[in-house]
Parts: structure tokens; sequence; C-alpha cells
């Protein structure tokens, strides 16, 4: 079919100026387009998906009414603007979005003049937003600045700290609170939508000012009424809708509206556009929307693989190991029915680290704090200090979001603390904003803290249940993203010696140490090498901190060739550790550390990743190969 009959509106739009002139029946008809298009890409390709769906009106509305690029629109939590991405001249490059050399899945400025903002976690909108605001007021200009939060980013502590400054500065700033009751979720109700537009309207306002200028010709009588008035206005607001919050904060509150009503929303937001100060407009959405397999399933098509179109259901390439993921939540299961001590902590993600797992066998033993990492941390330090065993489960890109908490709350109190990091290292198409490439440096650094990585599945599990044995402070595990290697699971758990390597093959010629999921790629490079003359020993390092200074030692003794390999960046992370050691002792073997650069990873599958940046086992080898063969001391390879 031709896309002027697949879709009779998108196929004229490409830019927001195409918009501008569309009657409400056109705009109606370009949000069934956007939302069949979506469909029709996402279920070829994958992507975040249920979030999108339920932005299209909050979306053309923003770009029908306001002048963007130069008013500014910052969008929460990115994977809600594949819609903005279709209308602002990217609709074509969507099919191509997450994969390598293609649209990033999120927000990204040099992507587009319109993404004013990058952004890939969440809770951010607001302070950007507000700072945008204020850098105007300083330069005098008139743009509108416009933040679109929800889907959950509400519950973040950092939108609360910015709405709060917002209404110190009294800068003008809309804030659009995508309410899709992943956060709050108040009733749409007729009567509030009537006061919305009450409220909203210039004849309102116009008259509003007017009574406020009047009564303040009356001496202490107009004060008397000034006050009546506005206890009357705040204690209507206060009882028909929730904006008693935001108005406390300094937000003249709008709402609840129906955020899948195109004509409604153009009428509000052409009516508020000229209103001075913080304006908060609360839109009821539903995630999913227009799609009945999403509809009422947000977990399940929040992000998807590619999907049939008609049932919603993924399509499947053939049987694989099970994920790191489901490993860990049915591993945790085990252990806390042993030891009802042991409790899981997420932060709004327990599909995403396995603890709906846990949720379901143990709900007592399971704690959602939402999306606010922070507070995870340091709600863990509280619990731990009662002789509870917190295992907080957050990806390792989030947990960059609580360093000081880990340092402040937990470390320096010497509590034990169990972090497991999932999504370590590479993770393909979410690319730089989710790729956890600084964990092991961040908390290297942090005193009292035990680092471990996991060779394999079975490995994990050991891992986790020494965690938990663990007594003496804080403990952390990291592990990668997607199907573990297969190998076979034992039944029960054993203790790890904490600080203890294990040698994997012998060799001659060089040592390769390697940590986590580079432990089997340094294997296969090994046997790669072992059919050009030069035998490696492979070492499974298992610590990044404390190291195995026993066997470095003998290490050093043995080899002059010294290779570090991990799935992480390079300055200060685990061969940084190893350098520091052999320094330290006067050792002069020749170290090649092999990790990932020292600068952001872009999106791509993470086998396309590995090739590219030579940590899959063919670059491993090459690059293994080439530093046999060299002279140098001290050699670094960063690509």
């Amino acid at each position: 079919m031709p896309e002027t009959e697949k879709y009779p509106v998108l196929s004229k739009v490409n830019y927001p100026g195409d918009i501008k002139g569309l009657s409400v029946h056109e705009l109606k008809v370009l949000c069934q387009d956007i939302r069949n298009y979506l469909v029709d890409t996402i279920s070829e390709i994958g992507g975040h998906f249920g979030g999108g769906l339920g932005t299209v009106e909050l979306t053309v509305a923003i770009h029908k009414v306001f002048n963007t690029p130069y008013d500014q629109v910052v969008w929460d939590t990115g994977h809600q603007a594949y819609p903005h991405k279709v209308l602002t001249g990217r609709k074509e490059a969507l099919k191509r979005i997450r994969r390598l050399n293609g649209i990033s899945g999120f927000l990204k400025r040099s992507e587009s003049e319109y993404d004013s903002f990058g952004a890939g976690h969440a809770s951010t909108s607001i302070s950007a937003a507000l700072g945008m605001a204020a850098a105007r007021d300083i330069k005098e200009e008139n743009r509108k600045v416009i933040a679109i939060i929800g889907d959950g980013a509400m519950t973040g502590g950092m939108a609360y700290e910015a709405m709060n400054n917002s209404g110190v500065l009294k800068s003008d700033l809309v804030v659009v609170l995508n309410d899709n009751r992943m956060s709050i979720a108040p009733n749409v109700w007729q009567i509030s939508n009537y006061f919305t537009e009450m409220i909203a309207h210039p004849d309102y306002n116009k008259f509003k000012g007017q009574i406020w200028d009047l009564t303040g010709k009356l001496d202490q009588f107009g004060d008397r009424l000034r006050k009546i008035a506005a206890r009357l206005e705040t204690g209507i607001k206060a009882v028909i809708t929730p904006g008693m919050l935001f108005e406390a904060l300094g937000f003249r509150y709008f709402g609840p509206v129906n955020g899948h009503n195109i004509h409604q929303l153009v009428k509000l937001f052409e009516q508020i556009k000229e209103l001075k100060g913080p304006i908060l407009i609360h839109a009821i959405t539903e995630k999913g929307k227009g799609y009945k397999p999403a509809e009422g399933h947000w977990q399940k098509l929040h992000a998807s693989t590619p999907f049939d179109k008609v049932t919603g259901k993924a399509i499947k390439k053939g049987s694989a190991p099970a994920s790191y993921t489901k490993i860990f939540g049915e591993a945790l299961v085990q252990i806390v029915k042993d030891n009802p001590k042991v409790v899981g902590i997420t932060g709004a993600m327990p599909d995403g680290t396995g603890l709906d797992i846990l949720q379901k066998e143990c709900p007592d033993n399971y704690f959602d704090v939402g999306i606010a990492e922070e507070h995870a941390v340091t709600f863990s330090a509280g619990m731990a200090t009662q002789g509870i065993i917190p295992v907080v489960a957050i990806y390792s890109t989030f947990m960059q979001r609580a360093i000081d908490q880990i340092v402040h709350d937990v470390s320096l109190q010497k509590l034990h603390v169990v972090f497991a990091m999932d999504r370590a290292g590479l993770v393909g198409a979410d690319g730089p904003t989710h790729h956890g490439t600084f964990d092991i440096t961040f908390l290297r650094m942090i005193p009292n803290m035990v680092i471990m990585a996991p060779k394999d599945e079975s490995e994990l599990r050991d891992m986790l249940y020494t965690a938990v044995q663990f007594r003496k402070g804080p403990i952390a595990l990291r592990y990668p993203r997607g199907n573990a290697l297969g190998v076979e699971l034992k039944e029960g758990f054993n203790l790890i010696e904490i600080g203890k390597a294990e040698n994997l093959t012998s060799g001659k010629d060089a040592a390769i140490l390697a940590l986590g999921s580079m432990v089997d790629y340094s294997l296969k490079a090994a046997e790669k090498l072992a059919l050009d003359g030069i035998e490696c020993e492979v070492i499974n390092m298992r610590f990044a901190k404390p190291l195995d200074t026993e066997m470095l030692d003998d290490i050093a003794a043995r080899h002059s060739k010294i290779i570090t390999v991990e799935e992480n960046s390079l300055p200060g992370g685990f061969g940084s550790g190893i350098i520091e050691y052999f320094t330290d002792n006067n050792y002069k073997n020749d170290i090649l550390r092999i990790g990932l650069p020292d600068n952001y990873v872009d999106h791509g599958t993470q086998e396309e990743l590995h090739r590219l940046l030579g940590i899959d086992p063919e670059g491993i080898a090459q690059r293994v190969k080439t530093f046999y063969s060299s002279k140098r001391i001290n050699q670094e390879v960063i690509l």
C-alpha cells in the first residue's frame, strides 16, 4: 500500500511546521497515523514501544502550539519520544533506531536541533528545563521552555528538588506530567476537566487579575477579601484536583486533563502559553494506547525485541541459555528461602533485574522503591544496621546515580550491603546512556568495597551466595546483559574465598588476566593464539578488589608479558589496579591493558561493539599477538 494511503496525513508531515495549519480532524488522523507507523516499524526492528504510544497526542499538541525548536522541549526518560522523532525529521531514520550507525533510542543533542537535552536516565527534565529557563531570562530571550516528565520519573527525588527550586525562582516554565499510571494516578472526571478549562481561559485570568487589583485598593477590607478569595481558589483546586502538592511547590496546576484528547490539549496549551511563572499540566495517558496487546501490559511492551504485529508476542529465534538476569533472580529466591533476613531491593526495575521472581515467590522480602537509586542505597543501609541483608539489584549505569550514598551511607559505616549490578559492560542497542562501563572504576576507589565478576552463570550463583555470607562490609558483583554461557548448574552453592583467582590454562609465553565476561573471550583468544605458536596462561581473576596478590607475585616472576582484559573503561579500571600493584612492588613486566576506551561508546549489538572495539576473541588474539612481538614496557592499548 502506498504511504499516502497507509498514513494519509503523516505522509505529508516531516517537521513541526507541517502541522501548524492542520484542522482538529487532520490532527486526529495524524495521531492515528503515528501510532500505526510506530506499530509497523517497531514490530519489525524492536525498541521502546509502550511509552511512545502513550505520548502521541501530547507530542502533536506541543509541536503544533509551540514554536519548536526555538521554544525548547525537554523530554524525560527519552524512550517516550519516538513520536517526537517522527515529527522532527527522523521518520525514515526510525527504521534504523538503536541499530549500529542508526539514530539513538533516546534524546541526543548531536542528532537533532529539536533534541534540546539528552536523556536516557529518568527524572532529569525539570532540572534541565529550569536551567534553560534561567539562562533564557539572563539573555532576555522570549522562548518558552517545556519539560515532559512521566513514565515513573516522578518517583525520582531529583524531580521534586527541581520543582522546589522552580517555585523559588518563579521562572516561566511549563511542566507536563505525562501520568500513565506508572507514578501518580488520580481518576479523570468531567468536573476536573471543566475546572481546568475555566482557570486556564484568558478571560478568567484577566478577570481574576482585575479583582486582585481592585481589592488591593481597599486597605484592610481588601486584604481580607484577598485572603478569602485565595483560600477559596486553593480550596476548590485541592478538593477537585490532585494539584495541592504542585501548588505548594509554587506551580499553577491545570488538570487532570485527558492526554489523548488532541482538541482539548491544543486548546489548553494555547491558553496557558502566555501565562507567567511555573505551570504544571497534569495529563492522564495510557501506556500502549491504541495497540491492544500493549494496553494494560505496560512492563511487557515497555521495550521489545521484534514482535508479531497482530498478537504482540515476541518473535522467537530458537532456544538459548537462560539470561544472567533470570539466573540471578532464581538464585536469590533460593537464598531468601533459606535465610529470611535476605531481601531484594530494586529501583522500579523488577523485570529488568530478575527481582520479579522474588516478588512473586517471596513478596515480603521484595522492595521496589521507584526510580530513586540514591534512596534505594541509603534505604538498604538502614536495613543493614538492623541485621537485614539487603541485595540491591540495580543496573550498572543507574548505580552511578548513588555513588555518594555508597560512599557515605554504606562504605564509611562498613555496612553489609550487597550490590548486584546487572548490565555491566556494553549493553547494546540502548547505547551510551545505558552501557555499564564505569562501575569497576567508581567502586574500586571506595574503601571497604569488594568487587567480583563471574566468568559464567555457575560462578554468578556462587558469588551471590558468597556476597550474602560476607559480613565485613559492602560487596558488589557485576554481570553482563544477555544470555549466559549455558554451563551446567549444580545443586546448592559454594563459598568463594574473597580475593582468590583461579588458573584456567597453562602457557609459557604470556599471562592473560581476565575478569568477568572477558574470561570466556580470553580462553577463546588463547586457543587462536596457540595456533600461531603463542601459549598463554589464562587466569580468571574473579575479583577487581581485592586483587589476588599471591597470584600476581607468581605471575610476575614467571611471565615478562602480561595482558589484562576487562569490559570496563580502562582509566581506573581492573587493569589500572594491576599496574598500580606492579608499580608499587617495582615489577618491570610488560603490561598490555585491553578494555573499553576513554570515550562514550555508541549503540549497536553487543557483538558488533565487541568486534569494533577489539574485545571479541579475534580482537583480543590479534592485540596479544602484536604485543607479544613488541619490546615496549607498560604498553597501553586504548582505541
